[in-house]
């Protein structure tokens, strides 16, 4: 009978802790030359970024920034951003990214309740700094960033950053420590009451940072992300560090090109001017891109996007892929760093029409190092039909441990050994997972569920729609019925009537139930969102219900 042995290093043996610096060393060994763009305004390489880091270090040193420290930023997607990507942990303090999307008042409660010592802010935010600073109780020191130099300083700042670079040394002797160490910290969006603080460690990171790359470049042919690409986000960088993507591009020695306060019309320029390759962002963004005028004239035939934060509707992934746009769904959360499965299409089903497209804007199949499962009320599985129904729960070595301060609301997230993704899916025999709906969205209409998401992507296929939001109000015969909000594309029309005949032809065919036509179909100029992009459906069931 064997028993296990546990290994008794020597004592001159190396760790090698798996920290946030760990995730620069190839990529300044391989390709130092390599550059980092930010807008039209900054253009350096990777051995500059270095320097840059190392001098940020110094300057948050002098400054008395000390290990678990919290240093919170303000900006817009930026080199500066990507430098406290790594600068704020690998010196061992913790870096909180502010969501300046959120109300005044809910940036004032998470800079106080990550209790950040110094505040990096662009100017662009002072007005909202202004309305919050006296609440500040843990705040020491405010830094300010800016595009353009400006001779005076504002009241209680005596910093500014390039300066403060500028007279920092460029050479930094970053730690050792736990990786186990808290590295970022961000707060959830905040629907449902005050933002939680989720947090990640420098094990956390790296681990995630690998198993995204192995994902990305394990692929076969759609979908294949590798060194040669120039990266882009379309995402917040306050967001789940912009979804961990800087990092895996670091890692991978990626030119990196960041948009700042982005538009469409931004976001066409850096596409044709740097030749982007690979971004990320809500299903919104890429609809305004495609939307432009400039778009009917712009070659996105090299251009691999990464759809997340909302289901990817297939009217929209049929529109991109028409422009030669190689689209496809991720998925993930706040409380999972946030990568969890990728909707990359196997090589047999390449060139498949329908299939193919079923595909990639399923949710997709788990990254590795995810154990992902769908199970009932009681946490038994489901079978993996692309029928059965429950809630998705999982596991992987970079989920957060629990909320920052909030061990009761940790303890239900983790609840029976699984982080409760509180998302309700089907697993299909092939692998893929498909999100049905949010449990708190998915419509229970004589005792039938009925998903929102699927009416919406239905209702999405019709021409003259350009995007639509469906959610549950309150029904004395049923419980709830369905009520849709539909936007429609530019110089185009649709009534009531069409939009529930258009439906029906889908309720005849099996794809939706009968339940799942609306009992109503209104006509808006635009859709609520939350911060970060998304439906905001707890706001419009307050407004429509009843």
């Amino acid at each position: 009978m064997s028993t296990s042995q546990s290994i008794d290093p020597i004592t001159s043996a190396y760790a090698y802790p798996l920290l946030v610096k760990q995730l620069l060393r190839s990529s300044l060994a391989s390709c130092p030359d390599q550059q980092i763009v930010y807008r039209d305004l900054v253009r350096y390489t990777y051995s500059q970024f270095d320097e840059r880091i190392s001098r940020l270090a110094n300057a948050l040193d002098r400054l008395g920034v000390a290990m678990g420290d919290t240093v919170a930023v303000m900006d817009w997607d930026s080199h500066r951003y990507l430098e406290m990507y790594f600068a704020v942990p690998m010196m061992g303090a913790v870096m909180m990214t502010v969501n300046v999307r959120l109300s005044p008042d809910q940036v004032a409660y998470t800079i106080q309740h990550s209790g950040a010592s110094v505040v990096i802010v662009h100017r662009d935010f002072l007005p909202v700094l202004n309305k919050i600073r006296d609440r500040l109780d843990t705040v020491k020191q405010f830094i300010l960033l800016q595009d353009s130099p400006e001779p005076s300083l504002p009241d209680s700042f005596s910093l500014e950053y390039e300066a403060l670079l500028e007279a920092s040394g460029t050479s930094f002797e970053f730690p050792d420590f736990d990786e186990n160490s808290r590295a970022t910290t961000f707060y959830t969006t905040g629907t449902t009451g005050l933002p939680k603080g989720v947090f990640f460690s420098h094990r956390q990171l790296v681990l995630h940072t690998l198993s995204v790359a192995m994902a990305f470049t394990s692929a076969a042919q759609q979908g294949r992300i590798h060194r040669d690409d120039v990266y882009m986000p379309m995402t917040p960088m306050f967001h789940v560090h912009a979804w961990g993507v800087p990092y895996v591009a670091t890692l991978l020695g990626m030119k990196q090109v960041y948009p700042g306060r982005y538009s469409p019309e931004i976001f066409i320029d850096l596409i044709e001017r740097e030749g982007v390759t690979f971004s990320h962002g809500v299903p919104t963004l890429l609809d305004m891109v495609l939307g432009h005028p400039r778009a009917r004239a712009t070659n996105f035939s090299r251009w691999k996007v990464i759809i997340g934060g909302a289901a990817l509707p297939k009217a929209l992934a049929e529109a991109a892929l028409s422009r030669g746009i190689d689209v496809f769904a991720g998925y993930g959360m706040s409380e999972t760093c946030p990568f969890l499965t990728l909707s990359q299409v196997k090589s047999a089903s390449l060139g498949a029409g329908p299939q193919e497209l079923e595909l990639r804007t399923r949710t997709g199949l788990p990254i590795p190092l995810v154990e992902l499962r769908v199970v009932d009320e009681g946490m038994q599985e489901v079978a993996h039909d692309g029928i059965a129904m429950g809630e998705v729960v999982v596991r992987a070595p970079w989920l957060t441990q629990g909320y920052l301060h909030e061990p009761s609301a940790s303890e239900e997230l983790w609840s029976g050994g699984y982080l409760h993704t509180k998302d309700i899916g089907v697993l299909y025999p092939d692998g893929y997972l498909r999100i049905k709906d949010r449990l708190k969205d998915v419509i229970k209409s004589g005792g039938e569920w009925v998903s929102s998401l699927m009416i919406e992507d239905l209702i999405c296929r019709h021409p003259s729609v350009r995007e639509a939001a469906v959610v549950g109000v309150k029904d004395s015969l049923w419980g709830e019925r369905p009520l849709a909000l539909v936007v429609l594309q530019e110089g185009l029309s649709a009534d009531e009537s069409l939009i529930k005949s258009h439906l029906l032809s889908y309720v005849e065919n099996g794809t939706l139930s009968k339940m799942g036509i609306p009992d109503r179909v209104l006509f808006v100029d635009s859709i609520e969102r939350t911060s970060v992009g998304k439906i905001n459906k707890k706001l419009l069931r307050q407004k429509y219900d009843g």
